[in-house]
């Protein structure tokens, strides 16, 4: 049981158990709606409707990036992921109940999605153009924008475990290596794209490493749901 604060007590005296109000938890909600609306806007929609586009062996970024077919969409997008995502930090913060770990990760969850709203401003390059030598300023702030995301995601892993019991921080730490591995090798092939190179599994690489944290959002909010305040 987590021990936390509540006013409500029984005939007995005893402190009664209870979980997130019910505001609270449409926001905790909000982290679930974020990982399956961005899988879906992304690998289930743009990938479709753009041609050509290969899921294994191109990345994430070149769905919105500079002349796709598909970025005028994923543009519309960003603004309702950052409102999700702002709303869940805002639930993590109210269902903390004291709970230092997962005030800080409402924090972080916070500074994520509001972060999200540069990525507007700083578009990847597309691959056609890269190949051909053009540099462009977004595209360094891309580069930038993906370490600070990097950052966030690590810090929210890091005390979203603290927050629950050791089965949860195993998983976490799981999910953590997997990110760093993942994203360590995903940049190893995007390297290659400016230099006309192939690059085979950037694509599943990106996915993985996404994908890894997507899962432990979802799997955080609920346990944030389920927790137990007396």
């Amino acid at each position: 049981m987590i021990i936390t604060v509540d006013s409500t007590t029984g005939t007995d005296g005893a402190v009664a158990e209870r979980g997130p109000n019910r505001p609270t938890t449409l926001l905790l909600g909000c982290g679930v709606l974020y990982a399956l609306s961005y899988t879906v806007a992304n690998d289930l929609v743009a990938a479709s409707r753009y041609r050509g586009y290969r899921r294994t062996s191109q990345a994430v970024s070149e769905l919105s990036a500079t002349g796709a077919p598909t970025r005028t969409f994923l543009m519309v997008m960003l603004p309702v992921w950052t409102a999700l995502m702002v709303a869940f930090g805002v639930g993590v913060v109210r269902s903390a109940a004291g709970a230092r770990p997962l005030r800080i990760t409402g924090g972080l969850l916070i500074a994520f999605g509001v972060s999200g709203v540069a990525w507007l401003a700083f578009p990847m390059t597309s691959r056609h153009e890269m190949v051909r030598g053009v540099t462009a300023a977004n595209d360094v702030g891309h580069l930038v924008l993906s370490g600070m995301t990097v950052a966030l995601i690590v810090g929210q892993l890091a005390f979203g475990a603290r927050a629950f019991g050791s089965r949860f921080r195993r998983y976490s730490a799981a999910t953590g290596l997997t990110v760093l591995v993942f994203g360590a090798l995903t940049a190893g092939e995007s390297s290659k794209i400016a230099a006309g190179e192939p690059t085979p599994w950037l694509g599943l690489f990106e996915r993985l490493d996404i994908g890894a944290w997507l899962v432990w959002l979802a799997v955080f909010a609920i346990a944030c749901m389920r927790r137990r305040v007396v």
